[in-house]
């Protein structure tokens, strides 16, 4: 039990430590990347603690953790739909996304939401260590265990259902596949698992991509010339994120799911 929680605390200062390298990032405007980064660290430190929900102090950790994300969400966004923009030759409809981006994302260092964060990181290890002293963290491997079960169970059953949501379906292979990476040990994947989740979940964000410009592209004039192209697109990632699901499917029980 106690190499368990070694592992847990180091799992957590180990991406305490690369929050505070995007922070950093963030603040001086060095890259494009660090907000995608920033956000991503947050998602893996989410899966690191989501089988200790129900703990005493928890909540308090999970929802500093999603407000960073509730927050970037739009700024993310908007830096894809920046970037794809470009690509297109719609440079003035990019410029000015951009200059959007580059007054706001390092306002994010400085934000209520990811010092909130930073505060309860600081103080979680010392109270992970207390919570072991008065025996709140036994059975913390079955407890980790039971969770990414219970994920798998989720995942599984949306897959098979003909009607599936593929909001849904994104969210849980994004909590499958990073509470994969954070306790590789525990989560009894079959070999070239992960591998067919990162995929499934790319397809799934394309999709998710495209069906935001649409919605954006309604409210947003310097958008239209994009929307033809945009409602091919979806068709097409749909029928990309429907093979990956397939495949994904096949891993998990040997059949696809009826679509």
């Amino acid at each position: 039990m106690s190499a368990m929680v070694d592992h847990l605390i180091a799992e957590i200062l180990s991406l305490n430590v690369k929050l505070l390298a995007c922070h950093a990032r963030l603040e001086a405007s060095t890259d494009s990347e660090a907000l995608h980064d920033l956000r991503t660290t947050v998602r893996r430190l989410r899966s690191v603690l989501r089988p200790l929900r129900g703990l005493p102090g928890m909540d308090q950790v999970e929802e500093a953790a999603k407000g960073v994300g509730d927050l970037t969400t739009p700024l993310r966004d908007m830096q894809v739909l920046a970037a794809f923009l470009t690509t297109q030759g719609l440079d003035q409809a990019a410029r000015r996304r951009v200059e959007y981006l580059d007054s706001a994302c390092p306002k994010v260092a400085t934000s209520a939401e990811l010092n909130r964060l930073f505060g309860v990181l600081d103080q979680l290890p010392s109270f992970l260590r207390a919570q072991q002293r008065h025996g709140l963290l036994k059975k913390l491997r079955q407890r980790i265990e039971k969770r990414m079960d219970k994920q798998w169970k989720k995942l599984r059953e949306a897959m098979a259902d003909p009607a599936h949501d593929r909001h849904r379906l994104r969210l849980l292979i994004k909590r499958v596949r990073y509470s994969g990476e954070a306790y590789p040990e525990l989560s009894h994947q079959p070999k070239g698992m992960q591998k067919r989740l990162k995929s499934a979940q790319s397809a799934l964000g394309d999709w998710h991509d495209h069906l935001q410009w649409l919605a954006q592209a309604g409210q947003q004039s310097d958008l239209a010339s994009c929307v033809a192209g945009w409602e091919l697109g979806i068709l097409r990632a749909e029928e990309k994120s429907d093979k990956a699901l397939d495949q994904l499917a096949q891993a998990c029980f040997g059949d696809a799911p009826a679509h």
